[in-house]
C-alpha cells in the first residue's frame, strides 16, 4: 500500500519543530526566515514574492524527513540556499519565454518607465547611502565590492579586521542591507 504523504498542517508542525523546539521561538523564527525570504525575492526583482518565499517552505517541507537527519547547522542557511535556487529558475525560465505576435514584448513606453524606474532606485539610493555614517557606507560598499572567488576572500579579510565572524559579518549585512531597502523604498515612495 503506498505511503501518502502527510497533510500540510502535520508537515507545518514538523517544520516548526525543526527551526526550534520551544513553539514560541520556532514561530518567531519562521516569521524572521519568512520576512528575509520576501526581501531577498525583493532583492531580486521577483515579481510574485510571497508566492516564491511558499514555494521554497513548500519545498523544505517535503525534504524534512531527510533534512532532519542530514543536515547541520542553522536551518536559516538551507531556506536561503533553496531561494537562492528559486531565484535562479525563475530566471532561467524568464528567458526561455519565447514572445509569440509580439503579445509578450515591452512596447516603448514600457521599457522607458522601466528606465525611469532604474534611474529613480539609483538617486535613491545614493541618497540612502549619503544617510548613512561613513563608517557604515563603506562598510556596505566594501562588502559588495567583489565578484566571484574574490568575493569569498575579502569578505573573510573583512571579518578577521572587524575580528568578527564571516557569519555574523552576514548577519550584520543583512540588517544593513534591509535598512537600505526600506530607505529606498521610502524614498521611491515619495517619488511617485
Amino acid at each position: 500500500m503506498p505511503k501518502t504523504p502527510p497533510r500540510l498542517p502535520e508537515r507545518f508542525d514538523e517544520l516548526l519543530s525543526w527551526l526550534d523546539e520551544d513553539p514560541a521561538q520556532a514561530a518567531t523564527v519562521y516569521l524572521e526566515i519568512r520576512n528575509s525570504l520576501v526581501k531577498i525575492f525583493g532583492w531580486n526583482h521577483c515579481t510574485d514574492r510571497e508566492g516564491l518565499t511558499d514555494e521554497v517552505f513548500d519545498r523544505v517541507a517535503r525534504k524534512l524527513p531527510s533534512l532532519k537527519e542530514s543536515f547541520k547547522g542553522d536551518p536559516k542557511l538551507y531556506f536561503y540556499g533553496v531561494a537562492n535556487n528559486l531565484v535562479k529558475e525563475s530566471r532561467k525560465a524568464a528567458t526561455l519565454r519565447v514572445p509569440l505576435d509580439g503579445i509578450d514584448c515591452p512596447s516603448d513606453s514600457s521599457l522607458a518607465e522601466e528606465q525611469d524606474t532604474r534611474e529613480m532606485r539609483s538617486v535613491c539610493l545614493e541618497r540612502c547611502l549619503k544617510a548613512l555614517s561613513p563608517e557604515k557606507r563603506d562598510l556596505i560598499l566594501s562588502y559588495y565590492a567583489k565578484e566571484g572567488r574574490e568575493k569569498i576572500i575579502h569578505r573573510a579579510e573583512m571579518a578577521r579586521s572587524l575580528g568578527v565572524s564571516i557569519r555574523t559579518l552576514r548577519v550584520r549585512m543583512l540588517r544593513l542591507r534591509g535598512g537600505l531597502e526600506d530607505c529606498i523604498e521610502r524614498c521611491l515612495g515619495e517619488k511617485r
